[in-house]
């Protein structure tokens, strides 16, 4: 299903599950044990970048509570990006697939299943955007429910179940609220967690590869692309994923790989498989053989984060492959405007996130359920020169050679 269809099914079964749950809850309250968690579901159906933000946490859960065990719930295709953070057992990680209602309906049922059997007493539900995963948090059984609330915001309504309220904070970064869901686990405030300072920035803990493993991947990808050794790697990611509008634009992407190329570097176009025309542009405008399209070449993320290690600079638009990139060494130069880097930028001390500070720029929040006023002329990213970009480029890649 397409993001608008998941909008819409949500939206149509999300409200009266959500206000029929309500209802039970308020008849039949659950019953706290008052002790310490002892099997803690954390729910994350967002973006592969949520994972990455949602490490601090993590493992913040498995410190405050080392006796209990610790699982994920995450669609079916983020399963391997919170597998490769190795903070929850592989077993311990539930996926649900969302490519059809049927697959959807039918692995939904499974995964209640697995959480009433695992005895999940402590549900983590760290969407924005959805109703489903706070239905997933009432139907696992569990009586301790944290989750982000409204109040007297704008937002999605999502009943009145979720019984530890933390008040979603539209000033912090999302990966210091992930770690204020944690600390309202026990939380008696009001609001909830109102007593726990926290990061303004939490740090992340940098992924470890085998030097071996790194250098293997190197030696594979010059065998493929013999004219890459020659120059020093600049990774392009152009692709604006499921919300296109927060794409630079194709043309500026192509101006930049061009300059790249100009002053010495190697150019590669990085993607999905999908994305391997897009990357194609690219590679066509350089007419060089040092523009190389990677899109669909890599198996795995795991696969792109080794070729991370072999680059002097990523440039990307928001989304994934930025928040990937800082659990590595390279350098990141993020592009933002529909959405703010306060609040999703990339947790790493390489990073510079270039944004143009228009009227409507960030457009997307958790009041308008991500939908954009905008009517595709994404103007603050359009305003971001290949100018600008270039000296960012270069100023990130002098700091990482001195560092």
């Amino acid at each position: 299903m397409n993001i608008d269809s998941q909008r819409a099914l949500d939206k149509l079964l999300g409200i009266p599950l959500c206000f029929l749950l309500s209802l039970l809850d308020r008849l039949w309250p659950p019953r706290s044990s008052g002790r310490p968690p002892r099997a803690i579901l954390v729910v994350l159906l967002s973006e592969a970048g949520s994972m990455v933000c949602a490490q601090p946490m993590l493992r913040s859960l498995k410190t405050s509570y080392p006796d209990a065990t610790l699982h994920v719930m995450v669609l079916a295709r983020n399963r391997s990006f919170v597998e490769l953070l190795d903070v929850v057992p592989a077993q311990n990680v539930i996926a649900v697939a969302d490519g059809s209602l049927v697959r959807l309906v039918l692995d939904s049922v499974a995964a209640i299943w697995r959480l009433r059997v695992a005895r999940i007493d402590t549900v983590i539900d760290c969407e924005l955007f959805a109703r489903v995963s706070a239905i997933y948090a009432y139907l696992s059984g569990a009586a301790v429910r944290v989750g982000f609330h409204r109040y007297t915001q704008e937002g999605l309504y999502r009943g009145s179940f979720i019984n530890r309220r933390v008040p979603y904070n539209p000033y912090t970064h999302i990966a210091t609220q992930f770690l204020a869901l944690a600390a309202a686990i026990e939380s008696d405030t009001t609001p909830i967690g109102k007593i726990c300072p926290l990061p303004e920035r939490p740090e992340l803990q940098p992924l470890a590869f085998d030097p071996a493993e790194i250098s293997r991947a190197a030696e594979a990808l010059y065998a493929d692309f013999p004219a890459l050794r020659k120059r020093p790697l600049v990774l392009l990611y152009a692709s604006g994923g499921w919300l296109p509008i927060r794409a630079w634009p194709l043309a500026s992407f192509q101006a930049l790989a061009a300059a790249l190329i100009r002053e010495g570097y190697a150019v590669a176009a990085v993607g999905l498989a999908s994305d391997r025309p897009l990357c194609q542009h690219i590679v066509e405008h350089c007419a060089s053989p040092y523009c190389v399209n990677l899109a669909g070449y890599t198996a795995t993320i795991r696969d792109l984060m080794l070729i991370f290690h072999s680059a002097v600079l990523l440039v990307s638009n928001d989304g994934g492959p930025v928040h990937f990139a800082a659990l590595t060494p390279v350098p990141i130069l993020a592009l933002f405007g529909p959405e703010t880097p306060l609040l999703y930028g990339p947790l790493s001390a390489r990073a510079h996130c270039l944004v143009k500070r228009l009227p409507c720029s960030p457009c997307l929040s958790a009041y308008n359920h991500r939908r954009t006023p905008c009517d595709g002329d994404n103007q603050c990213l359009k305003q971001i020169s290949v100018t600008e970009a270039l000296e960012a480029a270069r100023r990130l890649i002098r700091e990482a050679k001195a560092a």
